[in-house]
């Protein structure tokens, strides 16, 4: 919510939320409520700001907007950043003009004439690849040591920090540098765990040094990370959030887990094999060198351009 006006874009707020999973959820009963709102707060937006083209990436906060943007027959593209649609996308795929998608076999959810495969928008600062040695040089790393980077976002992942925390004796036997990001709301509980091979940080400003000094990652399965973590091409153990949608974390990780293109580890699991897995790719460096090759097969550096090319190709023939 700081960036976006730091280059001069307004944002504006629609009175809207997601539909709880719950057999029963009081939240819902306001639901239809909520959309109502968010559809009649959408229509004003669009009419003060007469849009040429409109954008939604799914979830329940695009829905309102680009639905009132195709009953005004403005043209609209929706991004389908996940390998299982969600509902939000679904509904507005019969309605808008363009689905972007970063999976193959997207026509199983969508109509076939409206995608284009583009991959996931990443930030441009973490396509400048930075050699191994120069990212740990610059972190104060020897080169020779190994460095297990653990990322569980902003907040943190509880399941994530018990299982590191679990296993760190057998992390320290193995002269391994840690750098955890255990997340704000855990930072307090680990930060005792603090040495010259344990880096801890509540949240990570420069992530992509941090990304490029790494030998293995152990990560959540969000979309955005999946993107980032083919174009840095590391060798990863994924363990995706039980707490989402769709579990669309989950089969995000299994689509590249079956490419052999990282570990997936579900929370259920993660107790019993997730020293075991960390231990196969800590003592196995052609596995590494695998996974880090069939990861980096799904990397689109240029996803960003394929979408805005997109929208300047259709504006230029209107």
């Amino acid at each position: 919510m700081r960036t976006i006006p730091k280059y001069g874009y307004k944002i504006k707020g629609l009175f809207i939320s997601g539909l709880k999973r719950k057999i029963f959820s009081f939240t819902n009963v306001f639901l239809p409520f909520k959309i109502i709102i968010s559809l009649l707060q959408s229509i004003s937006i669009i009419l003060f700001n007469k849009p040429d083209f409109v954008i939604g990436t799914g979830g329940y906060a695009s829905f309102p907007i680009v639905f009132v943007s195709t009953f005004f027959r403005i043209p609209t593209l929706i991004q389908e950043q996940n390998s299982l649609p969600g509902i939000a996308n679904k509904f507005l795929s019969k309605y808008v003009k363009y689905i972007s998608v970063s999976y193959n076999k997207m026509e199983r959810f969508f109509p076939s004439e409206k995608l284009f495969y583009t991959g996931n928008p990443v930030r441009k600062s973490i396509t400048n690849k930075i050699n191994i040695n120069e990212a740990k040089k610059s972190l104060n790393i020897d080169n020779s040591r190994m460095v297990l980077t653990v990322l569980g976002g902003s907040l943190g992942s509880k399941k994530i920090n018990e299982l590191v925390s679990n296993n760190l004796d057998y992390i320290k036997s193995k002269d391994i540098v840690l750098i955890w990001q255990c997340g704000k709301s855990y930072y307090d509980l680990y930060k005792d765990q603090l040495s010259e091979d344990i880096i801890i940080y509540d949240f990570i400003s420069d992530i992509d040094t941090v990304y490029y000094c790494s030998d293995i990652i152990v990560a959540r399965s969000g979309a955005l990370t999946l993107s980032e973590l083919a174009i840095v091409e590391k060798p990863s153990i994924l363990i995706p959030s039980p707490n989402v949608a769709e579990d669309h974390q989950y089969h995000n990780a299994k689509a590249i887990s079956d490419l052999d293109a990282a570990i997936c580890l579900v929370e259920e699991e993660a107790d019993l094999l997730f020293k075991n897995k960390l231990d196969m790719l800590i003592k196995d460096k052609e596995y590494r060198r695998v996974i880090s090759s069939n990861i980096s097969k799904l990397a689109r550096p240029d996803a960003s351009i394929k979408i805005v090319n997109k929208i300047k190709n259709h504006l230029s023939y209107e």
